[in-house]
């Protein structure tokens, strides 16, 4: 803009900050690093959720579902994620405001579930159901890349082994062309995916994984098993009917991982059957958080985090 006008951009820059834009008088310029509330975009369905917004330091903002992430989405934004000061300054708005919310999503953390009811005691809590699903790919993962380590922990040894004997050492090789550890390595993203959505690649590759890993296939079983629990069930009770049966299987694989994740799911139980009454999850919040970050990579980082969520909140609050 500043090219465009032949003026200097980053005078301009400053000039908006200074001049043009109501920075100065903002009336929540002096809290703005600690805390920012808009108590008129509250609404009966809210999204609680922890972001980054400079160098690592992390924000927990609330959101209004209803809004789209458009203007109103912002309720509040918190510096940090420690509950008490976050219980503090939402406790200052009147009772009928908070009593308003009717749902909030959220992930598993106890500083949110404690935000939500302390501050929200009408609000039924839903657990993302992605929060629980990621829990159980990443214990899938964990057993892939064990299995890869061990992999080229072998394949070190052996070649070692034919610089020994002064050999050439001769690598297996599966009928799709990879070896042991590239197959490994290479099966991650189908790990993560349905069968119905591999291509016919990954069917092949997933073929020669599972033979040569039945513990890897058990685990997907495992995680696809809960994911169409997600998808299927159609009241709180089917749910609550097919996890008790997805619990027996965990049990039976002796997986370490997949018991923590039934024991976590058990401690959580309520909430996360909760998302069975309207299918609500906290894909808006995650949404949000993407626009912030692309917000944030528009203007190259954070230099003035006042400035910063100033013009984040006259845009999307």
């Amino acid at each position: 803009m500043g090219h465009f006008y032949g003026v200097d951009g980053k005078k301009l820059q400053r000039q908006y900050k200074d001049y043009l834009s109501d920075f100065k008088d903002w009336n929540q310029k002096k809290h703005a690093k600690q805390y920012l509330i808009f108590p008129e975009n509250i609404g009966s369905h809210l999204s609680i959720d922890e972001t980054a917004l400079s160098k690592g330091e992390l924000y927990t903002i609330i959101t209004n579902k209803k809004a789209k992430g458009k203007k109103g989405s912002i309720v509040a934004i918190f510096s940090g994620t420690k509950v008490e000061p976050i219980i503090e300054q939402l406790l200052k708005l009147s009772a009928k405001k908070r009593t308003k919310v009717k749902e909030i999503t959220l992930d598993m953390a106890n500083s949110m579930k404690t935000i939500a009811k302390k501050c929200f005691p009408k609000a039924i809590q839903v657990t993302d159901r992605f929060h629980v699903q990621k829990l159980a790919l990443e214990a899938l993962q964990d057993i892939r890349i064990k299995y890869r380590w061990d992999a080229i922990d072998l394949e070190n040894e052996n070649i070692k082994l034919a610089r020994a004997n002064h050999k050439t050492y001769k690598q297996e090789v599966f009928d799709n062309g990879d070896t042991r550890k590239q197959l490994l390595a290479r099966s991650r993203y189908l790990l993560y995916k349905a069968p119905s959505n591999w291509t016919e690649n990954q069917y092949q590759r997933s073929k020669i994984l599972f033979d040569q890993y039945p513990d890897i296939q058990l685990a997907f079983n495992l995680v696809q098993g809960l994911r169409n629990i997600f998808n299927t069930a159609k009241s709180v009770e089917t749910a609550y009917t097919k996890l008790a049966h997805w619990y027996k299987d965990v049990e039976q694989s002796g997986f370490r991982a997949f018991n923590t994740i039934a024991n976590t799911i058990t401690l959580n139980y309520r909430s996360i059957l909760n998302y069975f009454i309207n299918r609500s999850t906290n894909a808006s919040a995650e949404s949000f958080n993407a626009k912030i970050k692309a917000f944030r990579a528009q203007f190259r980082g954070v230099k003035n985090i006042e400035f910063f969520l100033f013009r984040l909140t006259t845009i999307f609050a």
